[in-house]
């Protein structure tokens, strides 16, 4: 299984990335061993995770959750999680890699949680 999680830094930051082993990985990073960016932002908390069937999802869905502004981020942890996993985000999008119709749809979330 591959994973597209966020962690949220010690200075409040959120880090996206994805991973194979999602255990390891948070390890990794509170260890230092993790990514550059938070290496210097240690602990990380785990707050936000998918699952993937494939390395090309999950790089895909990290590269989307990237472009997403940091309220778009926030409504994907406190909806508890997966925004793609609702009735307004269908799999097949997903696997199709239509994220401009994922972020607005996020977008439009944000609106109606306002």
């Amino acid at each position: 299984m591959n994973y597209t999680y966020i962690v949220k830094c010690a200075d409040s930051t959120l880090y996206t990335g994805w991973t194979n082993d999602l255990d390891k990985r948070i390890k990794a990073h509170n260890s230092g061993k993790g990514a550059k960016y938070t290496k210097t932002r240690r602990p990380v908390k785990l707050v936000y995770y998918e699952e993937h069937e494939t390395k090309n999802e999950a790089m895909s869905r990290e590269y989307a959750i990237k472009h997403l502004t940091r309220k778009e981020k926030e409504i994907l942890i406190k909806g508890n999680g997966n925004l793609c996993g609702s009735w307004m985000v269908k799999e097949d999008m997903i696997k199709a890699g239509e994220f401009e119709k994922i972020k607005k749809l996020t977008r439009e979330a944000k609106e109606l949680a306002e």
